[in-house]
């Protein structure tokens, strides 16, 4: 499992390694509250950016993340970021989580080609074994959309995380393992060819 930061390119997405100069694109969709509802996050303004970023960057250089931007192809437009987290070289799985899309491109099949291109990453190149996603145990929204990608829900963890506004948070778990990935794979592709809505 050789884990490198590189772009990941699609069809119509491209992620492309987060940036320091990334900054000012990032605020100028991500600064929306609803986005930061249910993550460990507070980002209100761009100085809680830029911490966001930085933090990320961080655990890019000590080699437990890969954050992304995510960007649309046909204008090079930056829509939100993830990230590959909790990565666990020696067990072979890493975390797919971080995810926000603005709320313009929300609904479309941004995130939909955004997840292919990364569980495809974590399966095919980094050859991971396993999968992780997890989401507050409140974000009905996020639990939904993970379970139709094929994850299979692992339980709760209580008490999990104490966000940046101080709140005890619970937390799903989900995952996809080596032998589901083919299935998965093809319901996505599927979802994809139909333009199907996250």
């Amino acid at each position: 499992m050789k884990v490198e930061s590189v772009p990941i390119i699609g069809d119509n997405v491209k992620l492309e390694p987060l940036r320091v100069d990334h900054i000012p694109a990032l605020c100028d969709v991500g600064l929306d509250g609803q986005l930061w509802k249910w993550t460990t996050s507070v980002i209100a303004n761009a100085l809680d950016m830029e911490r966001y970023v930085k933090r990320a960057l961080v655990e890019r250089d000590l080699g437990a993340s890969v954050p992304y931007v995510t960007v649309v192809k046909n204008s090079g437009m930056i829509v939100g970021a993830t990230r590959f987290g909790n990565i666990d070289v020696a067990n072979r799985k890493a975390e797919i989580g971080w995810t926000w899309v603005t709320p313009k491109w929300q609904r479309t099949s941004v995130n939909t080609e955004t997840k292919l291109l990364m569980l495809s990453h974590a399966f095919e190149q980094w050859k991971c074994i396993r999968v992780e996603f997890k989401t507050d145990a409140n974000n009905r929204r996020s639990r939904k959309a993970i379970k139709r990608l094929g994850a299979k829900e692992e339980g709760i963890l209580r008490n999990h995380m104490i966000t940046e506004s101080g709140r005890f948070r619970d937390s799903v778990y989900f995952s996809i393992i080596e032998n589901e990935w083919d299935a998965v794979k093809q319901r996505l592709c599927r979802r994809l060819e139909k333009r199907d809505e996250d």
